[in-house]
């Protein structure tokens, strides 16, 4: 059986000019991922592998489709008997644990609104989200740490009805969801929505402000075809890794929809905690086909050891969620023989460029745009840039639509529709070159403006993080009265490296070597760890403001 086929005209494609000439996704009215995707690959294939889950206590659990479908329906019983109806939405801190499969797919299968949340999120983070989003349940992994969050929910979120935990024995006074709901008769039917209905609502990382709601219909998955197939290159059949927590969009884009969609299994690493080392022999044990991880998982495979051996199985690297440094791509290729294709976009959407395999790869570049969207990058007044202009990257909506974009924000009460006049704004800037290949600076917000230049902070954080000391570092302007803003660098150094002035004129020169001198920072701060939000972005506010 060929799902894929079912939405597409064709699957393959000669070059990139063909791909983008001749791709065309043809969308059902009524398109159910529970019932089209996981229940069709049940019914022609059931013991076709879904999933396979393991994490570093030893413990494993492989899932085919009709196991899935099953167990799926089961839980979408005891959601319903617990008052969970079509357009409810259930608040997810589940990590990577198996059970989030079966809990999204029964969500999905019932109507109800999928809003995933990270576990390091404290109970001041969790409250938030369920006041925005007016969630009515949580299912919670079994964790110390996010049970104590839990505690004091019910008083300060009105909306919230109940709390569901996942787990081998969960305390006392929360529903026991691994005891109970496979007691259930499954679930019967389908949910009835259209395609413009709510399926899954990301919390975006709020680097620059309180998280917003991007709220996806229930075409979404179809618009992670692109991801799975064209992106990551998954295979029929294959195994697929992406490393993220199942609270952030990045799991969506790498861990369920896209993938099944093209008939891959799902490799589902559950560590507590980042281990290199652990990474590269939970690769070389099961030895997944494609991968997707973070640039920075990428440096520290490297900087642990990684062989070739470690990743032989794959034929398929790609990241996302951050820039690439060339250097690390170049030393990656170097050890493995296989370059890490790079794709950019956001929680709003689906990958808006990429480099697809058509494409030469050139490190440091984010590709060419999607057939799925009409991009381009424009200047403050909308007019088009010229090759080597910086402008930001914007989406038009008006020729291609909006399949696999957002379909409303919501923020501060409000429902905001993101499309304005046609056009979504992404809010990074970049250039193309003569030859159209799209090159990253940096986020509106963060550009620095020194004596008369723009400065965008990528570039002196792919060279800062190459030099032997710089574990990893940040980059933003400083006030200054003569120039604006300095370029100022904020560096986390690794393990018997020691902050001295001798190590900051040796940064400053190292940068100086590597780009335009202008480029290089003045000033050089030194601390323990960056800020990050739980999606692992580094907030820039907290360095600016801390300086």
């Amino acid at each position: 059986m060929d799902i894929i086929g079912k939405y597409l005209d064709r699957t393959e494609f000669e070059s990139y000019e063909d791909f983008c000439e001749n791709f065309r996704l043809k969308v059902p009215e009524d398109f159910d991922f529970a019932r089209d995707v996981v229940d069709a690959w049940a019914a022609s294939e059931p013991d076709k592998t879904a999933l396979i889950y393991c994490d570093d206590g030893g413990r494993e659990k492989r899932l085919n489709f009709a196991e899935l479908s099953l167990l799926s329906r089961q839980a979408a019983a005891y959601f319903a008997e617990l008052g969970v109806k079509p357009g409810h939405r259930v608040l997810t801190l589940l990590r990577r644990r198996y059970e989030y499969w079966i809990c999204a797919v029964a969500l999905h299968r019932m109507g109800a609104v999928l809003v995933p949340a990270s576990i390091q999120l404290t109970e001041k983070d969790i409250a938030y989200r369920i006041q925005n989003a007016e969630a009515r349940y949580i299912i919670a992994v079994e964790d110390d740490f996010v049970l104590e969050q839990l505690g004091g929910l019910k008083s300060s979120c009105p909306t919230l009805q109940d709390i569901i935990v996942v787990g081998d024995q969960p305390p006392v006074p929360y529903r026991d969801f691994n005891r109970e709901y496979v007691r259930r008769r499954p679930f019967e039917g389908y949910s009835g929505l259209s395609n413009n209905d709510e399926m899954v609502i990301y919390f975006t990382s709020g680097t620059s402000g309180y998280p917003k709601m991007a709220i996806h219909d229930r075409s979404y998955p179809l618009g992670h075809i692109v991801t799975a197939k064209y992106m990551q290159r998954v295979r029929n059949n294959g195994l697929h890794l992406t490393q993220a927590d199942s609270g952030w969009a990045k799991f969506g884009w790498g861990n369920i929809y896209g993938q099944w969609i093209c008939g891959s299994a799902i490799l589902a690493y559950d560590p507590i905690r980042f281990d290199p080392r652990r990474l590269m022999e939970v690769m070389k044990k099961y030895r997944p086909t494609s991968l997707c991880i973070p640039p920075t998982m990428y440096r520290f495979l490297l900087r642990s050891g990684l062989k070739r051996e470690h990743v032989a199985s794959v034929r398929w690297f790609s990241t996302a969620g951050e820039p690439l440094s060339g250097h690390v791509n170049q030393e990656f290729y170097r050890i493995t023989g296989h370059h890490i294709h790079e794709a950019f976009g956001q929680s709003e959407g689906t990958p808006i460029t990429c480099s697809f395999e058509w494409l030469d790869i050139r490190p440091s570049s984010m590709g060419k745009p999607s057939p799925l969207y009409d991009v381009a990058i424009v200047r403050p007044d909308g007019s088009p840039c010229r090759a080597n202009e910086e402008g930001e990257v914007v989406i038009f909506t008006g020729k291609k639509g909006r399949l696999g974009l957002l379909s409303n924000y919501f923020a501060d009460g409000e429902p905001l529709d993101p499309i304005r006049d046609g056009v979504y704004h992404t809010g990074d800037i970049a250039f193309a070159d003569e030859e159209g290949y799209y090159w990253y600076v940096g986020r509106n917000d963060d550009m620095i403006k020194s004596s008369g230049y723009r400065v965008g902070p990528f570039e002196i954080e792919s060279i800062l993080n190459t030099h032997r000391s710089v574990k990893e570092s940040a980059v933003v302007g400083y006030p200054d009265a003569l120039r604006g803003q300095v370029i100022c660098a904020v560096v986390a150094l690794r393990e018997g490296y020691d902050k001295s002035e001798e190590l900051t004129k040796e940064l400053q020169d190292y940068v100086k070597r590597n780009t335009a001198p202008y480029k290089y920072p003045r000033l050089v701060k030194y601390v323990p760890e960056l800020p990050k939000t739980t999606s692992g972005k580094i907030i820039r506010k907290d360095l600016a403001t801390a300086l």
